[in-house]
């Protein structure tokens, strides 16, 4: 069996260290190979070193030196496997996307600033568009959520065929944790064909999860479905968010515009865009 592989990129701000303390706190479980990545920004780092080039990229193998002695301080002895730290130039969605592609990435663990304007400073941001272009599972994590153990997983579902392959990741997730998992649909109405839905879904992905902390849940919102999602979360108590990603157009499907000023709660919780099953 394969080593389980996280790419964290860095950018060294609060955010992205954030993010890593979630990384590596999930490698500690998986026994995972923890890759600590950063893409210099030649441009910035020319406004602070005479040589920038070489200054600049001594300079940043240093700080990334320093965050991986952190990292295997704290989470060697508990089950990382390994961490290391790669600098590779380029454009930063690209370089994180084709790096994670060519090497068998499992995870991408990034942090994102969790505002209420999503549709202005979310959508559009590194973070959303290494989700949109990566063909690896993503995992989204706010800038002032810090880890703790999840105790629920809540699984957005669709009614799609790729949902069974899914929830098993999740089921994966959720037993290091002991967790629940919420496996939900949301309409803007409930009607009979939604019910009959719902429990052919039900009768059919059950045998392929056999976690007995699991949930099959349907419910009607009367405005957007990502509001209802928003509503589900806060009331359910949800800690992780989970979707299965299969479109290009998946935020904006989600993130309407009369949605940006609404959703607060929502993009304060970790995001796992689930991309391969």
């Amino acid at each position: 069996m394969s080593t389980f592989k996280i790419l964290c990129p860095t950018d060294f701000s609060e955010c992205s260290l954030n993010a890593l303390e979630y990384a590596a706190k999930l490698g500690e479980k998986f026994k995972a190979e923890l890759v600590l990545f950063h893409v210099p920004n030649m441009e910035d780092y020319k406004k602070l070193f005479k040589e920038p080039k070489s200054e600049a990229l001594d300079f940043v193998q240093k700080k990334m030196n320093s965050l991986v002695a952190e990292v295997l301080l704290e989470s060697k002895d508990n089950g990382l496997r390994s961490c290391v730290s790669v600098l590779k130039e380029g454009e930063t969605v690209d370089t994180i996307v084709g790096y994670a592609k060519t090497n068998s990435v499992d995870l991408i663990v990034m942090g994102t600033e969790g505002v209420n304007d999503i549709k202005t400073n979310f959508i559009g941001t590194k973070s959303s568009n290494v989700v949109e272009n990566a063909e690896n599972d993503v995992l989204i994590v706010p800038r002032k959520v810090f880890f703790k153990p999840p105790r629920k997983f809540v699984y957005a579902s669709d009614y799609l065929e790729e949902d069974k392959l899914a929830v098993q990741k999740v089921v994966e997730m959720a037993h290091f944790y002991d967790s629940e998992i919420d496996i939900v649909h949301v309409g803007t109405r409930v009607k009979a064909i939604d019910k009959a839905l719902h429990q052919t879904m039900v009768e059919e992905i059950k045998p392929f999860i056999r976690y007995e902390k699991t949930s099959y849940v349907l419910k009607t919102f009367r405005d957007e479905v990502g509001l209802g999602l928003e509503n589900y979360l806060l009331t359910a108590k949800g800690d992780i968010l989970v979707t299965l990603s299969k479109k290009k157009s998946w935020f904006d499907q989600l993130f309407t515009k009369n949605l940006s000023k609404k959703m607060s709660y929502f993009i304060n919780k970790p995001l796992w865009v689930i991309k391969k099953v």
